[in-house]
């Protein structure tokens, strides 16, 4: 029998790593921790020892010891939601392609949430933070300006905060519904629907209300309904808030909406819809008044996807780049974290739309 000794059950020690190499532990946590000066001799000897132990370094002691994690913290509102899908993908990515891991926690549009999620970021010794913030002005950002204070830089993804000095990524979400709208105006509509509008009881009676109700939700929000008005100003189309879907943004209350406006006795005879769940809701009214796109009704969506191209007939939807908007969120903030002075601008990347079969022109009588 062979009289050495059965290593313990469970991972390998830093102490077991020294042994094995013959140095004392300090210099196997120095090589292991990536600090401090190692001869490259029995560096290479404490690597090999470890690799034969199946020695794994934990990253979170590493970065109390050393202060870098090689870790971005990101947070977005749903990671289910195939937009935001998109957006982690890139950002992973491109900071995978230059050694960097990701932490993703969702936070489903609740501010509560995303103040939790931000306070586990920290707690985790992140290097740098990725938010896609629902925070919409000065007395609700107090948790970003605990990580700043940390000395953890933010990068803004699809939404901006206008008191927050911050580089943000976004789309150019006004010029992308101007050019939406503009295109069912060009087809000859008049009575414009707007679904997916600010999450109140009552729809505002005047423009400058009906903004700055949409902006106290989401800026994204606010943008996209600024393009619907500014497509609707160019053609001298006068604004009704009768439009505009107001409520709980969920796609009941899109189909309730829509319904609404279908049921006008100038109903809407065309209907631009910025989320995935308005278009879905916003079709499932258009089936239940027996009605079919675009004879009777024209729509636009946002968010381009797969199904919508398999939809009979195809349906026309803006395309956003999410790989594109979350990979160059994650360039701007690890340029930061390599020594780049952050240059709080706004980044915006164009938006495309993309034109199939759900748009013509209004029918004679609707």
């Amino acid at each position: 029998m062979s009289g050495e000794r059965p290593r313990p059950s469970g991972p390998p020690t830093i102490s077991e790593v020294a042994a094995e190499a013959g140095v004392g532990r300090a210099t196997a946590a120095r090589t292991l921790g990536g600090y401090g000066h190692v001869s490259p001799e029995l560096k290479e000897r404490v690597l090999a020892a470890a690799e034969k132990l199946g020695y794994r370094a934990n990253a979170l002691a590493r970065s109390m010891s050393t202060g870098v994690s090689h870790t971005l913290g990101v947070i977005v509102a749903d990671i289910g939601n195939p937009f935001f899908a998109g957006v982690v993908r890139g950002i992973c990515d491109t900071s995978r392609a230059r050694s960097f891991d990701t932490l993703v926690l969702s936070t489903y549009e609740k501010l509560d949430e995303e103040i939790a999620a931000t306070n586990v970021l920290i707690d985790k010794r992140v290097d740098g933070m990725i938010i896609a913030s629902a925070a919409v002005d000065r007395s609700t950002v107090s948790h970003i300006r605990t990580a700043l204070d940390r000395g953890i830089p933010v990068v803004l993804v699809d939404r901006a905060v206008s008191s927050l000095e911050l580089d943000a990524v976004v789309i150019d979400n006004r010029e992308a519904a101007r050019e939406a709208v503009e295109t069912l105006i060009t087809a000859g509509h008049r009575r414009i629907g707007f679904i997916w509008g600010p999450p109140v009881e009552k729809a505002p009676a005047t423009r400058r209300e009906l903004i700055a109700a949409a902006s106290r939700n989401l800026w994204t929000d606010g943008e996209r309904l600024r393009g619907y008005l500014d497509a609707l100003d160019d053609a001298g189309i006068p604004f009704d808030p009768e439009l505009v879907m107001v409520g709980p943004k969920v796609e009941e209350r899109a189909t309730q909406e829509v319904a609404r406006m279908l049921a006008l006795p100038q109903r809407a005879t065309a209907l631009f819809c910025t989320e995935n769940d308005a278009v879905t809701g916003a079709l499932r009214a258009v089936k239940a008044r027996k009605l079919s796109y675009p004879r009777d009704v024209s729509l636009i969506g946002f968010d381009d996807s797969a199904w919508a191209a398999v939809m009979d007939p195809p349906l026309t939807m803006i395309e956003q780049p999410v790989h594109q908007l979350g990979s160059k969120t994650a360039e701007v903030l690890l340029d930061i974290l390599e020594g780049a002075v952050p240059r709080h601008e706004r980044h915006t990347l164009r938006a495309r739309l993309i034109v199939r079969s759900s748009v013509a022109p209004p029918p004679a009588s609707p």
